[in-house]
């Protein structure tokens, strides 16, 4: 993008994060602009990849009886490419992201049960070129912005 983001940018992003499906006339209201410049914003930010996409979020908390989890992966040097599609193929990960730091790959794991997050996190430690891996399961969201 060429365009810095303005403040009324940012805070209709926010606005746009929190529940992509509000209509214009609310977000306009929110914002005190009027429902016209909402929509050229939108516009503008899709154009220039801002706004990538818009998508669905299945909602599932520790209350809904599921268990959430990162894992955080060490890979050997070059094995890169091979962790990632063992990886992928792995339906229960439901994300992974390539992370700086002592650790090459962060992974979120989704499961219904603790018993099935041992199974996976078995699973991930067993794949070949993956020399270390440490979990922590998620207690609570305390707000989600994408």
């Amino acid at each position: 993008m060429n365009d810095p983001l303005d403040d009324l940018d940012r805070r209709l992003l926010a606005l746009l994060q929190a529940n992509a499906r509000t209509p214009a006339s609310t977000l306009a209201k929110k914002l005190g602009v009027a429902r016209t410049t909402v929509v050229a914003r939108i516009a503008r930010l899709e154009k220039t990849g801002v706004i990538k996409g818009y998508g669905l979020r299945l909602g599932q908390r520790p209350e809904d009886g599921g268990i959430r989890a990162l894992c955080a992966l060490q890979v050997e040097p070059r094995a890169g490419p091979a962790v990632v599609t063992r990886l992928a193929g792995i339906p229960e990960i439901e994300q992974l992201s390539a992370v700086s730091g002592v650790w090459d790959y962060m992974a979120t794991v989704a499961v219904d049960r603790v018993e099935d997050l041992d199974r996976i996190l078995d699973a991930i430690g067993a794949i070949d070129g993956i020399r270390q891996t440490t979990s922590a399961i998620l207690l609570a969201m305390k707000f989600d912005r994408r």
